[in-house]
């Protein structure tokens, strides 16, 4: 039986951090489900936008070889609602999330990955402003 994964994320400015969380996610199972957050979504999340609107940041996250499908997250509160609609075996996370999303171990796994060290998405774009 295949096993289905879900993680969400921004995915804004995408990098190595990017990737590895990616990459692990994919490797817990056969198929790699990923919601991008809407540009709404993020605004609401950060108070700002993304660097990259929705559309292209969907694209990036569609382009990568272990990605089988992407959608638009609109919402933090229908997680639940995605994981059931995708029939995600695994909801799989950076561990900045941890504890999190525990609530959702009654319908999947939950697990959580270690982050990058040294980048983040929010780190890139001070830097470069700096420049």
């Amino acid at each position: 039986m295949s096993k289905r994964i879900i993680t969400f994320g921004t995915f804004d400015v995408f990098h190595i951090g990017h990737v590895n969380i990616l990459e692990r996610c994919a490797s817990l199972g056969d198929t790699l489900i990923v919601g991008v957050s809407s540009d709404q979504l993020n605004f609401s999340k950060k108070n700002r936008n993304p660097i990259y609107d929705q559309e292209s940041r969907v694209k990036i996250i569609q382009s990568l070889k272990f990605v089988d499908e992407v959608f638009v997250e609109h919402s933090l509160e229908k997680k639940r609602e995605y994981i059931e609609f995708f029939k995600a075996d695994v909801l799989a996370m950076g561990d900045d999330w941890k504890g999190k999303f525990d609530e959702f171990n009654d319908i999947c796994e939950v697990v959580y990955f270690p982050r990058t060290p040294s980048i983040s998405t929010t780190e890139i774009i001070e830097i470069t402003k700096q420049i």
